[in-house]
């Protein structure tokens, strides 16, 4: 039970290193992109605005859900219900 334990312990830290680092760099990309449409085209301001926060909003779900996911996988793991008691 100790190594399921630990296993699963390292499966949401691997899990929300990803979830926190993959995002961060769409959002980085994403700005980017952003600022370099506003310097080529500076009257589409509102629009690519709207549009740019409308996908940071969705890069920045994404990451919430990885975190309740691993939440879920470490603190309610269906499985540990199903192994004998330690003795």
């Amino acid at each position: 039970m100790n190594s399921f334990v630990s296993f699963s312990t390292v499966a949401a830290i691997i899990g929300i290193a990803l979830g926190a680092m993959l995002p961060a760099l769409a959002m980085g990309k994403a700005i980017s992109s952003a600022l370099d449409a506003l310097a080529r085209q500076p009257e589409a301001e509102k629009s690519i605005t709207r549009t740019l926060f409308i996908g940071l909003a969705m890069i920045e779900s994404l990451a919430i859900y990885v975190l309740v996911i691993v939440l879920i996988v470490l603190f309610r793991n269906p499985l540990l219900e199903y192994l004998p008691p330690a003795q």
